[in-house]
């Protein structure tokens, strides 16, 4: 193998935090958020829904997560999931338990209405401008900061 051919895993990692609006769900997210994503699964159960509707606070008690997982699920505060190693789709065990569709629950994730949201996905999603990459939109903004 070519001193080429060998990339650094970690640099490489850093590269997919590049991307406005995403995150990767990589093993290190994996393992941050083993036990958020275990209780999500846990909803899969009609007792643990029914538990879980009973008393949400006393439910996660029997669950080894962070008191941040814990409050990002209380608040349904999705993206902060995410951060803290949540994946969307055993997060949305939460959401059917909540019963909210897959797209209403993702549109929470957005700075738009659910029905905004619907609209842009019936248009073909988000337009890939000003979508690629943070560095590139902080790199055009300082360049736009003397022109007007």
């Amino acid at each position: 193998m070519s001193k080429q051919q060998v990339r650094d895993i970690h640099a490489y990692l850093a590269e997919l935090d590049d991307i406005p609006g995403t995150r990767v769900f990589t093993a290190a997210r994996a393992r941050k958020g083993y036990w958020l994503n275990q209780f999500a699964m846990s909803l899969m159960k009609s007792e643990n829904r029914e538990a879980w509707k009973a008393d949400e606070r006393k439910y996660l008690e029997d669950w080894p997560m962070t008191e941040d997982q814990k409050e990002a699920i209380l608040a349904r505060d999705y993206n902060r999931c995410l951060d803290l190693g949540g994946n969307v789709y055993f997060l949305a065990k939460v959401f059917s338990t909540d019963g909210l569709s897959f797209a209403e629950a993702v549109s929470t994730m957005t700075d738009m209405s659910f029905p905004e949201y619907q609209d842009m996905m019936k248009k073909g999603g988000r337009s890939p401008e000003g979508n690629r990459s943070i560095k590139a939109n902080l790199a055009a903004a300082d360049n736009n900061k003397g022109v007007n």
